[in-house]
């Protein structure tokens, strides 16, 4: 993968028609069709570049878990919009919180929710032994690192003879499967329709290992999936975003068409409300794509995705997501940080501002803003 992500920018944008042509053919050999699964703007990027190089397959998102201004450009797109099947609220109450990382969410999971099935893993999770299925390793990758296991490790205090702390609340990575993973699963079971993805390498953690190890395309018995910017860096989706933005404005009749086909085109009485083209498909969130250096970059978010997910939030600078949250809307970083959930035990409201506050993370304050020259009233001799 590191060689193709050192391609120049015009071979990986070429690879990437070929990859998305294998994929289609694929589909019509297996009599399976195919669709674009959109979110930020590296999805939207792909469906315009979808367009553009002729394959005309339809978009769907879970549109309401993005940003405001995403919404906007999706629905410009004529992207067909599904629903959750938990709203975020019965997720963060019934679920849990998807904090630190998706792995280590999902096995601070399986502690707070014991069985006899998952009594070996429980194990291996506050030891780092593994059972037989383990071949009784010792030190694995499944323990817990020490930081987390201090606060979350304590509902195996009895049975390890250990003394760590428990949170006040509960912890999930399955927040995705409830907000879009089944929604879209459903629609692409349907429709018997298979997805390309904006997924890119470069962007670490799982999908890396995934686009490594499986490569653009893949063809599995039961997954088969596309993703054509596999080897893409920053600056190349960026770039393609610009270009993009280019075609969709020399192409605005091809949106229209789909967007007459959605039911958001409509009012509740069924009148028709006219299309609108975006001025940008990029959307105001991410601010202006700005040339820094040689390097592109965006002037607002570098990333976005469901402004209720916490995977990673230890990690940022501040400000971070939910400082940003509460500089687009107030109301609602108050109610997230303050009052989205219900202590089961005490009848408290509660949100995120819980959990940051049991991780570490600083956030009720508003952090200082460094001030440069620029921000500084001329002053006149």
């Amino acid at each position: 993968m590191i060689a193709l992500q050192r391609q120049p920018y015009e071979v990986k944008v070429a690879r990437s028609k070929l990859r998305a042509y294998e994929f289609i053919e694929q589909m019509d050999k297996r009599d399976k069709n195919a669709h674009v699964s959109v979110g930020g703007l590296d999805s939207i990027t792909l469906h315009v570049f979808l367009k553009s190089i002729g394959i005309n397959v339809p978009a769907v998102s879970v549109s309401s878990l993005e940003d405001k201004s995403i919404q906007r450009v999706h629905k410009a797109l004529g992207v067909t919009i599904l629903k959750p099947l938990k709203t975020k609220v019965e997720v963060l109450n019934e679920v849990g919180f998807p904090v630190i990382s998706k792995r280590i969410a999902g096995k601070i999971a399986l502690l707070q929710n014991p069985t006899e099935n998952n009594k070996t893993v429980r194990h291996a999770i506050i030891t780092g032994e593994c059972g037989e299925l383990g071949h009784f390793q010792k030190n694995s990758r499944m323990k817990l690192p020490q930081k987390w296991l201090n606060l979350f490790g304590g509902y195996e205090n009895e049975n390890e003879g250990v003394m760590y702390y428990k949170p006040n609340f509960k912890v999930s990575n399955d927040c995705c499967y409830y907000l879009k993973e089944k929604p879209c699963d459903d629609w692409a079971r349907e429709h018997s329709s298979y997805p390309f993805l904006g997924m890119m390498a470069s962007e670490g953690g799982q999908r890396e290992e995934a686009l490594t190890d499986h490569g653009c395309n893949y063809y599995g018995k039961t997954v088969m999936r596309s993703a054509p910017f596999a080897p893409y860096l920053r600056n190349d989706i960026l770039r393609l975003a610009q270009e993009m933005d280019v075609w969709y404005h020399d192409h605005t009749d091809v949106f229209a068409k789909l967007y007459y086909e959605q039911p958001y085109s409509k009012d509740k009485d069924g009148n028709v409300i006219p299309y609108e083209p975006v001025d940008t498909i990029i959307p105001a969130i991410y601010g202006q794509i700005v040339n820094d250096n040689g390097e592109l970059r965006t002037t607002g978010a570098q990333r976005t995705g469901c402004s209720m997910c916490g995977f990673g939030i230890h990690m940022e600078e501040r400000p971070h997501r939910f400082d940003r949250l509460r500089e687009r809307n107030q109301k609602e970083w108050e109610f997230y940080m303050y009052r989205c959930c219900t202590d089961p035990k005490t009848g408290e409201k509660f949100g995120w501002g819980r959990v940051l506050d049991y991780i570490g993370v600083a956030w009720e304050d508003e952090p200082a803003v460094q001030m440069n020259i620029y921000d500084y009233p001329e002053v006149q001799p």
